[in-house]
């Protein structure tokens, strides 16, 4: 029976193990970005990280806000881009094309504008409005 990938014991081993190397065992402090999964969720998580590792810093991201996942969008990219078709004779020629994909994306890749102010939500909520009106202008036929 394979052990669980999910879980607090599960995300507790992986930070002991990363928090016991180098260079993050001799770091002063290590944030840990996540998102609000179980086995990290709520301020217990929080106090349990800094018990067991007071160098470590839990970093929660907005609840819903998966976009700001940087780690997600990424997966997302070589998931589009990469892995589908899967079309894989096997493992390595999966390695292989994620190799391969590595520095034609970096090359190519710009940071994400993540600028987003109350201008462009009035904008968005004004578009919003309009598509609502002209909606419910032209009912559908029963």
């Amino acid at each position: 029976m394979a052990a669980p990938t999910t879980g607090i014991a599960p995300f507790a081993q992986l930070v002991d193990k990363v928090m016991s190397t180098e260079p993050y065992a001799s770091a002063r402090r290590v944030f840990w970005v996540v998102d609000n999964g179980s086995s990290h969720a709520g301020a217990v998580s929080v106090v349990r990280m800094r018990e067991a590792w007071p160098s470590a810093e839990l970093v929660h991201l907005p609840i819903h806000a998966s976009w700001l996942n940087q780690i997600e969008i990424v997966f997302s990219i070589i998931g589009r881009k990469v892995i589908k078709p899967a079309d894989f004779a096997d493992l390595e020629a999966l390695a292989e094309r994620l190799g391969a994909f590595e520095p034609r994306f970096n090359a190519a890749a710009t940071p994400f504008d993540w600028r987003f102010g109350r201008a462009e939500l009035a904008d968005l909520l004004n578009r919003i409005d309009a598509h609502r009106a002209a909606a419910s202008a032209f009912p559908l036929a029963a």
